[in-house]
């Protein structure tokens, strides 16, 4: 299948409550931000741009041979650092974007690649990824965002609640002991792709009241009637680096490497 060309942008915001400087997390001797760099290069993408606040990021990317642009501090999201990063460079309207976080270090090539392919051969704004839940406590976990699919792939709504709801089963099985076969939950995975226009209307877009309650910024996208077109993986990615316990995981497995 014939790969779309494509950029990849690594928002990378130095201030973390839990981990401050958390892109310089040095990870073997390397900080975090350039491993994710590195996995990132090996997608195959035309140009990789670290998007960063702060001078001593931009400068520890820019060591490694990496381009890095500097935004602005007061971004409330990834996708506002996304969009601006969009305006600096000129891009067109028909340019795919990736949104690689920056504390993934782990993460697979490959799945940057599905992703842009998905989203050229969508036709959507956006496109994500979801794989099929099969744990019972994933699926009633809050913190485990679900996404339930229409016919033709495209999101019809993102949730933190347990949905689809299989009434009868639950009912049947006196709560959520277990899930019905062939159950269609899937977990939502935050790797996106985006067309430049898109990141080029998002400033003007008002907040979703689903939104708001959900804490889920893509439900913007739906509410306003932007397509989201998801692809479906077999497992979970690997894991990020959210906390000081993700932070010192990760730098075991580097230092073992």
């Amino acid at each position: 299948m014939i790969t779309p060309a494509f950029k990849i942008v690594i928002p990378a915001r130095y201030a973390s409550t839990r981990l401050p400087a958390k892109p310089l997390l040095d990870l073997g001797g390397k900080p975090m931000v350039v491993r994710v760099a590195e996995r990132a290069r090996l997608a195959g993408a035309e140009e990789i741009w670290v998007a960063t606040d702060h001078a001593d990021v931009r400068a520890a990317v820019e060591a490694h041979e990496f381009a890095a642009v500097m935004t602005r501090t007061d971004h409330a999201t990834g996708t506002d650092r996304l969009a601006e990063v969009v305006e600096q460079r000129g891009w067109s309207n028909d340019t795919i974007i990736v949104n690689v976080q920056g504390d993934e270090p782990l993460i697979d090539p490959e799945i940057i690649v599905q992703t842009a392919r998905q989203l050229a051969v969508s036709g959507a704004d956006i496109a994500t990824v979801a794989h099929p839940i099969a744990d019972p406590a994933d699926f009633f976990n809050p913190n485990v965002v679900k996404v339930v699919c229409r016919a033709d792939g495209d999101a019809a709504y993102f949730s933190r609640a347990p949905i689809p709801y299989a009434r009868d089963h639950f009912a049947r099985e006196g709560g959520g002991a277990s899930l019905p076969e062939n159950f269609p939950a899937c977990r939502h995975v935050g790797l996106y792709a985006y067309r430049a226009s898109f990141l080029k209307a998002y400033s003007g877009l008002t907040v979703a009241p689903t939104e708001q309650f959900e804490s889920l910024e893509q439900l913007r996208a739906l509410w306003h009637g932007y397509r989201i077109s998801v692809a479906l993986v077999d497992h979970a990615p690997a894991a990020g680096v959210d906390t000081p316990e993700d932070a010192e995981r990760m730098r075991k497995l580097f230092d073992r490497v």
